[in-house]
């Protein structure tokens, strides 16, 4: 197979992008409607087409031979990556085992396998201006609006077009850093965990009866623990007829791209503020905001402020079978967490009052852990090893474990359940004892 020439592929999307960009204008001064994505990625592939052409002409011409057939498919499918896929980074996305992908500075590339291993990769860019340029370019075009990325906003968090989680910075370090969280299981069923040891099939009946019981549940974990994967498993127990409203900081969960499963679906992503710092949207207006929209059920992606309040405002407010997640070391450090949030929002609640609010609001939290160990098939292992239930408030919050870990590793009941009855009504029977 012949290597592709890099700066080649870069002179073609320069060239590509243009005339694509010509065409946006002519159908607006013309009052044409404008291409969807679909169409305008045909047309791309029709434009690349004609521009090998003209470079085989070229080439003719100077006396040199053209590129091969097969070399020119390579050629076209690496353009049509750089305009509508991230470029050289295609073939790490298009890699079903990858799973996470660190980039510090476009030649120290390290790949993470599902499989447990970390592997040097090939430079994604030629120089780090280059892979600036391309992270500039997804953040124009993923998410629901652009979002900038230069020396006055050196940030960037996205999700890609394959629901893959997207974090870049520059300025900060020594240079442009960008890491990429695959969400290899994108349509994930509770079913699903249970198959790969996440879940025990006796804590995936009783999530999926909490779901369906309209509990308030909260899932902490460390980073990369599994989370999202979990929240999106839970989120497939609600019934299609549900109206829900997903609030995030960038758009990951991806439940309204499934609407066999969910058809009533709003998705709200937080909007950073523009150059001149007007026009920001926060988490805490989302939520506000997703009350005034007939929600069944509101999902927060991820808490991570100040928007802990109002979500759980409107989780003791009627808002029953809310689903979240948070980043906590333990499911009994949750508590604190959140009257660490509570305390730096705008209302600034004492840890008191957020005490009480977080028992008037949750129910469940659910703690998933990512093993340091290998499970028998060669994968790292997530697993979920406590589930507290809450149960009411003297000073601080009163919780009690109803799956904890046993000592032998396995997962079992822990402690009674105090809503027993209500789980039962919707279909929970228990099958193991209390420990």
């Amino acid at each position: 197979m012949t290597a592709v020439d890099h700066s080649l592929v870069k002179r073609f999307r320069q060239d590509a992008g243009d005339r694509i960009a010509e065409q946006r204008r002519l159908d607006q001064v013309n009052g044409v409607t404008p291409m969807s994505t679909e169409d305008e990625r045909q047309y791309a592939r029709a434009v690349i087409a004609q521009i090998l052409e003209e470079y085989a002409r070229s080439e003719i011409n100077a006396g040199r031979t053209p590129l091969d057939a097969e070399t020119e498919e390579q050629y076209a499918a690496a353009v049509h990556a750089a305009l509508f896929g991230v470029g050289r980074l295609q073939p790490l996305l298009d890699d079903p085992e990858v799973e996470n992908i660190d980039i510090n500075g476009c030649d120290q590339v390290f790949v993470g396998y599902a499989d447990g291993r970390e592997v040097r990769g090939e430079p994604v860019a030629e120089t780090d201006d280059e892979l600036i340029e391309l992270i500039q370019v997804l953040g124009a075009y993923s998410g629901l609006s652009s979002r900038p990325f230069d020396s006055a906003n050196p940030q960037l968090d996205l999700r890609l077009p394959d629901g893959s989680r997207l974090s870049a910075v520059m300025d900060v370090a020594r240079r442009p850093a960008l890491s990429i969280r695959r969400a290899r299981m994108g349509k994930v069923f509770i079913s699903d965990l249970v198959g790969n040891g996440t879940l025990t099939p006796e804590l995936g009946h009783f999530l999926a009866c909490a779901v369906r019981a309209r509990k308030n549940i909260m899932i902490a974990g460390a980073t990369n623990a599994g989370k999202t994967t979990l929240l999106r498993a839970l989120a497939n127990e609600i019934p299609p007829h549900e109206r829900l409203i997903t609030v995030e900081r960038a758009l990951e969960l991806g439940l309204d791209t499934f609407p066999d499963l969910h058809p009533n679906v709003v998705a709200f992503e937080e909007r950073l503020p523009n150059s001149e710092g007007q026009g920001a949207i926060s988490m805490a207006e989302l939520v506000r905001r997703s009350l005034r929209m007939n929600p069944s059920r509101v999902i927060v992606g991820e808490v991570l402020g100040d928007e802990i309040v109002t979500m759980l405002n409107a989780m003791s407010q009627g808002n029953d079978g809310s689903l979240s997640t948070i980043h906590a070391n333990s499911s009994s450090e949750v508590f604190n967490r959140i009257s660490t949030y509570a305390l730096q929002a705008t209302e600034r609640l004492p840890i008191e009052a957020s005490q009480m609010l977080i028992a008037g609001a949750v129910n469940f939290v659910v703690f998933v852990q990512r093993r340091n160990g290998f499970q028998s098939g060669g994968r790292l292992q997530r697993s979920v090893t406590s589930v507290r239930e809450v149960n009411g408030v003297d000073g601080r919050v009163l919780s009690s474990e109803v799956f904890a870990e046993a000592p032998d590793g396995r997962v079992v009941p822990h402690a009674p359940i105090a809503c027993l009855e209500d789980l039962m009504a919707h279909g929970y029977r228990p099958s193991g004892t209390w420990g």
